[in-house]
């Protein structure tokens, strides 16, 4: 395409064109990231919003122990130690097998 012979306006249009193609093509590309990281996540048991959430900085304390059998049961480490894990290292299991 030869710019040069293209008028204001018609450059114009292209530009605008062009522009509403980047946002476009970003947003298919983002949607495809996604999909492919909740994919990924779902592979080793979790959803994206789980991994997610342990990486915001919230003021809650990051997540130290996750139980394998719950991975929405976390604990930070901090404080008294959660049922589900207490009950497992009775049961002769250690706090490292529980590390997320």
């Amino acid at each position: 395409m030869d710019l040069n012979a293209l008028s204001i306006e018609e450059l114009e249009k292209l530009r605008r064109n062009v522009e509403k193609a980047i946002v476009a093509k970003r947003a298919r590309l983002r949607a495809e990231a996604r999909k492919a990281a909740e994919e990924a996540a779902r592979k080793f048991g979790y959803s994206l919003k789980d991994l997610l959430e342990n990486e915001r900085v919230s003021g809650k304390k990051p997540v130290k122990y996750r139980n394998p059998e719950n991975p929405a049961q976390t604990w930070s480490g901090r404080g008294r130690m959660p049922a589900w894990m207490k009950t497992q290292i009775e049961k002769g299991r250690s706090r490292e097998e529980f590390l997320a």
